[in-house]
C-alpha cells in the first residue's frame, strides 16, 4: 500500500489527485474507472477538509492499494467522529432546483464505489473505498 499525508486544506487536493494518478500509473485501469476513483476520493477529502476539523486544521492520511481486480483507498482523519454511511440519500431535484453546489459528495462516493466501509479506530475516522477494476 502506498500512502500520503496531507494537511486538511483545499490547497492540498491537487496533491491527492497527483498521488492517485502516480500510484495507479501503469495499472490496467480504464479511464472511466480512474475517473470514478478520483471523483470519490476528492469528494471525501473535501468533506473531511470542510467538516472534520472545526476548531483547527488537521491531517488526512490516504492509503492506496492496487489488488487483483480492484483498487482500495483508505482515508483516515482524526477529526470529529462521523460515519458517512449515515448520510441520507440527497434530494437531487431539490439540489438542482435550489442551485446548490454541495450535498452530493458522500452520495457520489457511495454510488461510484463497489464497497464503502467506515469504522472508528484509535480516535480516527477510517473510510475504505473499493472499486472493482474491469
Amino acid at each position: 500500500m502506498k500512502s500520503l499525508v496531507v494537511r486538511a486544506q483545499l490547497s492540498e487536493v491537487n496533491k491527492v489527485r497527483r498521488f492517485l494518478k502516480e500510484t495507479l500509473r501503469g495499472a490496467e485501469i480504464t479511464e472511466n474507472d480512474f475517473f470514478k476513483l478520483e471523483l470519490a476520493l476528492v469528494e471525501i477529502c473535501i468533506n473531511v477538509i470542510r467538516y472534520a476539523y472545526p476548531e483547527a486544521g488537521g491531517e488526512i492520511s490516504i492509503g492506496i492499494r492496487k489488488g487483483r481486480g480492484d483498487v482500495s483507498i483508505e482515508i483516515r482523519d482524526s477529526g470529529v467522529a462521523f460515519d458517512p454511511r449515515s448520510v441520507p440519500r440527497p434530494d437531487i431535484d431539490e439540489i438542482i432546483r435550489l442551485g446548490r453546489r454541495d450535498g452530493l459528495g458522500v452520495y457520489l462516493a457511495r454510488t461510484l464505489m463497489d464497497e464503502f466501509r467506515y469504522r472508528r479506530e484509535d480516535a480516527q475516522n477510517v473510510l475504505t473505498l473499493v472499486k472493482k477494476i474491469r
